[in-house]
């Protein structure tokens, strides 16, 4: 549900994406949208950035415009944490592997070589409720904890996909330091601007919403109306 409003103060939220839903609140496409989700979005809303229809987690939606090249467009990367679930148990070579970088296959054909990230294999993060998509318990699998600072698209599970492991479940712990933390699959989570900015370590975040530089119109299909 969408509640028109006018000139008001930017507004920010946090998201747990849950699978099978489109980072998108308009579709041509018989998909669940974000609209679906039980909170009543400010006209304007959009979300910064995509989580395709099956991963889940941390997902930031706002009303200003300027957020998406603040966090992905600035001088310095800001990092990403993804939990990965993964088939079969990776080998400590193949972690090492995916840290130093690994080639994926990339729009054209050809291939990119990853910049490195951090890797390590967790246990499996008691916050998540379980979902099918990890298959039935004793299944060997392994729990992978990925930060990046790149955003390539469908990165993760192509890194996986080249390291010969089928990625079974995606979800984005954090951007920084804003956490998904206990937000249940469904969840919205309002924060207040000065947070906002300050846990995904954007210090200029003032001078740029206060001038005309940075920003940037979401398309059509990230904003509520």
């Amino acid at each position: 549900m969408i509640v028109h409003l006018g000139m008001v103060p930017h507004r920010y939220f946090i998201i747990n994406k849950p699978p099978n839903m489109v980072s998108q609140f308009v579709s041509s496409h018989d998909v669940r949208l974000l609209g679906e989700l039980d909170f009543d979005f400010p006209e304007g809303t959009h979300a910064v950035g995509r989580l395709d229809s099956m991963s889940e987690g941390l997902l930031i939606l706002t009303t200003n415009k300027k957020v998406t090249n603040l966090l992905f467009l600035g001088e310095v990367p800001h990092t990403r944490t993804y939990w990965v679930n993964v088939g079969h148990i990776v080998p400590p070579e193949t972690v090492q592997l995916l840290r130093t970088g690994i080639p994926i296959r990339v729009k054209g054909g050809g291939y990119y070589t990853t910049a490195p990230c951090e890797v390590e294999v967790i246990e499996r993060p008691a916050i998540l409720p379980w979902h099918q998509s990890e298959g039935q318990p004793g299944v060997p699998n392994t729990w992978l904890s990925i930060t990046l600072t790149e955003g390539k698209y469908h990165q993760v599970r192509k890194m996986v996909r080249e390291a010969n492991h089928r990625c079974k479940r995606l979800v984005r712990a954090s951007i920084e330091d804003l956490e998904l933390g206990d937000l249940p699959p469904g969840g919205v989570r309002e924060i207040g601007e000065e947070e906002f900015f300050r846990l995904l370590k954007i210090d200029n975040w003032k001078s740029v919403i206060s001038s005309g530089d940075l920003r940037l119109e979401p398309s059509v299909e990230n904003q509520a109306y």
